[in-house]
């Protein structure tokens, strides 16, 4: 299993390909936050292997909202339930192809920005994917070790880096 930590930096072609390679191959690759979805934004190949992309977090870090658990069926999510995050609140570009198992709801109350005036929508929290025969999962809550350890998604979190380890 790959966990990637790494915001914003560049990938060689020879890193992407060395990386996709072993996903494509069947090696896993999970994680969160910024430190897989705002990763490597130069590279294509690296945006459609994760599923997303970083764009912003209006209102910044102390955003108040829910996250709406949309799968219970799946074995990250089976149990789970809604719940409540202050944390920045993620804005991304996300493929359609990736199958969320929770989301959020923007605009959020009191906070601004240009997606506001397109009405109200759901944003991709939690996802999975494949890529070839790698499994992807991804979470894009992870600003702070307080947030990681909310309990709820801590337990999604944690069934995800074994989901993507093909360990569940």
């Amino acid at each position: 299993l790959i966990v990637p930590v790494w915001t914003m930096g560049k990938l060689t072609k020879d890193q992407c390909s060395l990386l996709t390679s072993a996903v494509k191959c069947g090696v896993g690759i999970a994680g969160c936050h910024g430190g897989m979805c705002d990763a490597f934004r130069e590279s294509a190949e690296y945006q459609f292997m994760t599923g997303g992309q970083w764009v912003s977090h209006p209102g910044n870090d102390g955003v108040e909202y829910t996250v709406n658990i949309t799968d219970c069926d799946h074995v990250i999510t089976a149990e789970a339930q809604d719940f409540t995050v202050k944390s920045e609140q993620y804005y991304m570009h996300v493929d359609p192809s990736n199958h969320v198992l929770g989301t959020t709801r923007f605009p959020t109350l009191g906070v601004d920005g240009p997606h506001t005036p397109n009405g109200e929508f759901d944003m991709p929290v939690f996802w999975t994917r494949y890529y070839g025969k790698g499994r992807i999962f991804y979470s894009s809550l992870g600003h702070s070790a307080e947030v990681v350890a909310i309990p709820q998604h801590l337990s999604i979190f944690e069934r995800g880096l074994l989901w993507a380890a093909n360990r569940l």
